[in-house]
């Protein structure tokens, strides 16, 4: 008969071991929603006060392919003489200025963002080599008249670039 208390004391303790089971279960549930919903509110806030930021900073990196875009560029920046290399430097170290002061905001776009910017500019400043390299007149106005001929026909490194970016941006909202 000793049997008997055993039996008493595991059918007192049962419910209780089931109760306590549950119990676990349901406070495990809903802590782990908790901190899901916490970390939403978390993230939602720190969005709303980093996407003015993000915007910011494709706005400077729009204005930034415009500065480099060529056609622009070459109507912006005047040859101060009439040598082809002097402008050539002259355009390429302009170039870099831009890309130089716009460089932080790497932190706020993709990488493939910011691979296609530096592409548009590497290849900006390849094909103002590349003209300069080939002008028959060997002065800045021809080359000048040079790169424009041949960005006539064919969409700039930075318009694709840009393209890029307004893609980008849309994918925000």
């Amino acid at each position: 008969m000793e049997f008997t208390p055993v039996l008493n004391y595991v059918a007192y303790l049962l419910p209780a071991i089931v109760v306590g089971i549950i119990a676990y279960y349901f406070f495990k549930g809903h802590t782990a929603n908790e901190e899901g919903r916490r970390r939403f509110l978390i993230q939602k806030e720190a969005q709303n006060k980093v996407l003015p930021t993000r915007l910011q900073a494709y706005e400077r990196l729009t204005l930034l392919l415009e500065r480099i875009d060529p056609n622009k560029l070459l109507i912006r920046v005047k040859p101060t003489s009439s040598e082809i290399e002097k402008y050539e430097e002259l355009l390429i170290k302009n170039i870099e200025q831009e890309f130089d002061h716009n460089v932080t905001q790497q932190i706020y776009v993709s990488v493939e963002c910011w691979n296609l910017i530096q592409t548009a500019k590497n290849a900006t400043i390849h094909i103002i080599r590349q003209v300069a390299m080939h002008e028959q007149k060997n002065t800045a106005d021809a080359m000048r008249e040079a790169v424009l001929r041949h960005f006539m026909e064919e969409i700039t490194p930075s318009q694709k670039a840009l393209t890029y970016i307004k893609k980008e941006v849309s994918e925000l909202y």
